[in-house]
């Protein structure tokens, strides 16, 4: 796992990214974090991780806590290999020789155990215990200069596990250590979220700032922020290659022909309109080999499934080669939901995405004001992959407003991230109520931007030829009176 360079992944989902890579040989680095943070658990998961790649590593506590009761809880662990302790993955504890022979016996426990081992990784748990026993400032930097000179010269990285910090105090080894990675817990309402920050690391370029993490039985998974990770688009912010369908015949009439390839289309509407309709039919409109993934944060494989069933849409015929991904908006993270779906379309060759309910991923997190730069992020991945979107976008109930038909749609945020955007309507005439749709947006293209009344049937949407029918039910909202006072005798058999 050592690169040309003298540096390694840790073998930990995310971090290596967040690192910029990964870390050098010889380096020393701290990780820290309240009890409970799951510095233990990281430090165990990048020993196991290279004692897999056939490195020799080496944990050393100076904690009371026994080996056997660690070792008992790494095995819940499914990185933990029982067949690599002890010629690849070595316990030690050294509490003792630490409380006996002070800070200059520790040093030689770590110098004798890395040399008799071989070790080229060192995890030392307890720092702060190191911290608490040094009698001076001068001591504890005398202690580091010389992890520092034995890391060096034995070739052996080092992570140093403490759990004290003080933002503003800068204990003295945060200056002398090559990197310093903090790990967080902070409460979102009742919700807990885990963090990971990287506050220095020497040598090399890191993705700064905050990214969440999880804990579970593999461990730690980190995963960068989106924006972070994919700050630098892999193509510009415009779609090219031919046009395919949007799957609704009329829709394509309106648009020229369709939309471009790698582009993003935003179907606009409130509950009931035909959003999720429209959404299966772009899912089934192209062809029949084309692998394509419908993602979406409200209905279930099974109602989707049942919904096209009722609509008669093939998407039974083509289940190998359609993915239906559904992730209900409870504990979930929002850089783990966009790295689980870009980890998908990746792994399926996914060439037509639905994102139904694309406002879902602002219901993920608190920080509303960096829900912008995220999706103009994830939609730049998006057409870098060679992906044609169509994602849904719930709007309220407004109604059409007499003379003005678009009142109430609010498209703010969607039009830097979509080349074409599509609004459907629910417009409520004496006791009818239609459906119409209007295109919005649509780039570098000649447009048919006037209503349509449509229906669903089967098959799905289908529109009218032209927009007689939308501009008379438009005039006779306009001129309608007050609703009139349902009569005395009004039959409720549907007669």
């Amino acid at each position: 796992m050592s690169g040309d360079n003298g540096r390694f992944a840790t073998g930990v989902p995310g971090l290596d990214a967040i690192l910029g890579g990964g870390v050098f040989d010889g380096g020393i680095y701290i990780i820290q974090g309240a009890p409970g943070a799951g510095k233990t658990i990281l430090g165990n998961q990048i020993c196991f991780a290279q004692a897999a790649q056939g490195r020799n590593a080496l944990y050393i506590t100076l904690l009371a806590e026994s080996h056997a009761r660690m070792i008992g809880h790494m095995r819940r662990m499914t990185f933990f290999d029982e067949a690599a302790i002890p010629d690849r993955m070595s316990y030690v504890g050294a509490f003792k020789t630490l409380e006996d022979d002070g800070l200059r016996g520790l040093l030689d426990v770590v110098r004798r155990e890395v040399r008799t081992r071989k070790a080229s990784i060192l995890v030392l748990d307890g720092l702060i215990t190191v911290h608490e026993k040094a009698r001076s400032e001068l001591e504890l930097k005398k202690f580091i200069h010389e992890l520092q000179t034995q890391a060096a010269f034995s070739n052996c990285t080092m992570f140093l596990l403490t759990s004290a910090f003080d933002a503003d105090a800068h204990p003295p080894e945060h200056t002398m250590v090559d990197g310093l990675i903090e790990l967080q817990s902070a409460l979102h309402g009742r919700r807990a979220e885990r963090s990971l920050q990287v506050h220095k690391l020497r040598g090399t370029w890191f993705m700064g700032g905050k990214h969440s993490y999880r804990i579970t039985e593999n461990g730690h998974a980190i995963y960068p922020r989106i924006e972070a990770l994919l700050e630098t688009p892999s193509v510009w912010d415009s779609a090219d290659g031919p046009m395919v369908s949007v799957g609704i015949g009329g829709v394509d009439k309106m648009l020229g022909g369709g939309v471009d390839t790698h582009s993003v289309t935003v179907v606009l509407g409130p509950s009931g309109s035909g959003k999720t309709t429209a959404g299966l039919q772009f899912l089934t409109g192209g062809p029949a080999n084309e692998p394509a993934m419908l993602f979406g944060f409200h209905e279930n494989p099974m109602a989707l499934r049942i919904k096209a069933d009722s609509l008669k849409l093939p998407l039974k015929s083509r289940a190998d080669k359609v993915t239906l991904m559904w992730r209900p908006q409870t504990e979930a993270v929002l850089d783990e939901v966009a790295t689980e779906l870009l980890s998908t379309i990746r792994q399926n060759g996914v060439r037509r995405l639905v994102i139904d309910g694309i406002e879902g991923f602002s219901k993920l997190t608190d920080e509303k004001e960096r829900v912008g730069s995220f999706l103009s992020a994830l939609c730049n991945e998006l057409r870098a992959l060679g992906v044609t979107t169509l994602a849904t976008a719930e709007t309220d109930h407004a109604g059409m407003t007499p003379g003005q038909p678009l009142k109430g749609v609010n498209q703010t945020g969607l039009s830097a991230v979509a080349e074409n955007i599509i609004a459907l309507h629910l417009a409520a005439l004496r006791s009818e109520n239609h459906r119409l749709m209007t295109i919005l947006k649509s780039r570098d293209r000649r447009t048919d931007m006037r209503m349509r009344r449509f229906e669903i049937l089967e098959g799905g949407i289908v529109l009218d030829a032209d927009f007689q029918s939308a501009e008379r039910i438009l005039r006779d909202i306009s001129s309608q009176g007050p609703a009139p006072t349902p009569s005395t005798d009004l039959k409720l058999t549907g007669e």
